[in-house]
């Protein structure tokens, strides 16, 4: 409530002067900066900052923002073509209606005394996870496949007790940054060369780089840059005759068609689950899994949760709770844990297991069928434009593929501006990711494609390079 004849502010408590100086006065300052005097000089604010005049009502302050929002160009208005680890797939309307649910829009880990049902939703979760990818154990989701595939990379270090990984050079870099980032400064990642013909991990610069020192081997099935690695059990038999392990990271929507990594020596798979039913979310929406056998040695280095199933004291009845806990973070003293574990994306977890429940295998095999015959479709439709590449690489790609514009006569910039004029989002641009594929392009075609959408690319392409 406001004193008359101050100003304070409607939204926060204790705003009011006089009140502030009571408050100051019981616990002996003077002043609010007082409670800031341990905070460096260098690190303070010392003059005002540079914003906008205030709106005096909260109408107008929403039609400011609303207006904001409006600028942003959204999927429903316009095709898009984008890719590059979050993907636009159909998310069917069961998993919205269930993650919504108040039980679950606010899964955070818990314990099983608060636990209505997250715990075997998650424990669900993990088993339909660990029966796509042909696995026995699955963790309770990461933020992200970067922080999946760190972890995992640490894992292989703890199990092997070496401090160096080989990972494909033809991969995200900002991925490659945040993995860097995760595993220094005491495990090192050394880039493996790429066939500049076919994309695949170059098997010469491999062996030359694996040595005694090597914890694990990475490589990504499909790769970032759309192609299968058909040299999937090559590469993990090199790994394991030099000591080190075989980590895989894959894209889930392709396992209806694509044998699982376990199949070709994967020891540790990793991933995002945005492919299962989750929306994009400006960035958002992503959520990460590990995947290993039930083995010890394995099971042990997980640092994050695992939740399992177990007998109650009642006959007959059954629970779930975690397994291990004290591998975790929280349940050994931090210092000690595997790593620090705290915030997880449950929530996403639980609505991949609903997807999932939803297609069954049978339709993870129609959406990877889908996926390919359309993705295929449009690299052949492109090899027709004049100037286009429709596949940079001699390889089969799954749902993305580079699309080499080098001879079109127009940047991927200047391209990508005139489909946007037409509602249409291009190929993400990788001259600067990539430079020496010049004016490339990364596409994505998804199940959510149909194929007028994929000619109407073709004309825009077509009219653009005429223009």
């Amino acid at each position: 409530m406001a004193i008359k004849g101050f100003k304070n502010h409607p939204y926060i408590p204790n705003s009011v002067p006089e009140v502030q100086q009571e408050m100051l006065r019981e616990i002996g300052l003077n002043s609010l900066e007082e409670l800031h005097e341990e905070v460096p000089q260098e690190l303070k604010l010392t003059k005002n900052m540079n914003l906008p005049k205030a709106f005096k009502s909260e109408y107008e302050l929403r039609r400011h923002v609303e207006g904001l929002l409006k600028k942003n160009k959204n999927c429903k208005d316009n095709i898009n073509f984008l890719g590059a680890g979050c993907w636009q797939h159909y998310v069917p309307a069961i998993c919205d209606e269930i993650n919504s649910r108040g039980e679950f829009l606010t899964a955070y880990g818990g314990e099983p005394y608060n636990d209505f049902g997250r715990f075997q939703s998650l424990f669900e979760y993990q088993s339909l996870v660990a029966e796509l990818v042909d696995m026995e154990v699955v963790n309770v989701p990461t933020m992200d496949w970067s922080q999946a595939a760190s972890t995992a990379l640490r894992m292989a270090s703890r199990i092997t007790g070496r401090k160096e990984v080989l990972v494909p050079k033809a991969m995200c870099w900002e991925k490659y940054l945040a993995m860097k980032n995760y595993c220094d400064p005491d495990i090192a990642l050394v880039p493996v060369e790429y066939d500049k013909n076919t994309g695949l991990m170059n098997l010469e610069d491999l062996k030359k780089k694996l040595t005694s020192k090597t914890a694990a081997v990475y490589f990504e099935n499909p790769s970032y840059l759309g192609f299968i690695e058909v040299n999937g059990q090559e590469i993990s038999d090199m790994a394991h005759e030099a000591g080190a392990l075989s980590v895989v990271g894959l894209d889930p929507s392709s396992l209806g068609v694509l044998e699982p990594p376990v199949k070709y020596g994967a020891d540790i798979v990793c991933g995002d689950l945005q492919p299962l039913g989750i929306h994009m979310n400006y960035g958002g929406g992503q959520s990460g899994f590990m995947a290993t056998m039930d083995e010890e040695k394995f099971v042990m280095e997980f640092p994050s949760r695992l939740f399992g199933i177990a007998p109650t004291v009642v006959e007959g009845e059954y629970g779930f709770g975690d397994v291990a806990y004290d591998r975790t973070s929280f349940g050994h003293h931090r210092e000690h844990g595997k790593e620090y574990v705290g915030t997880q994306s449950a929530l996403w977890g639980i609505t991949a297991g609903v997807y999932l429940a939803t297609m069954g295998p049978k339709g993870m095999e129609e959406l990877g069928q889908n996926i390919l015959q359309k993705s295929q479709y449009a690299v052949n439709r492109l090899n027709e434009i004049k100037g286009v590449v429709g596949s940079r690489f001699n390889s089969v790609n799954f749902k993305e593929f580079v699309v080499d514009f080098n001879a079109a006569g127009k940047t991927v910039k200047e391209i990508n501006k005139e489909l946007l004029q037409k509602g249409i989002f291009g190929g993400k641009d990788l001259s600067s990711e990539f430079p020496e594929l010049g004016q490339s392009a990364l596409y994505c075609v998804t199940e959510i494609h149909t194929k007028t959408d994929i000619d109407k690319l073709i004309t825009a392409i077509e009219e653009i390079l005429r223009s």
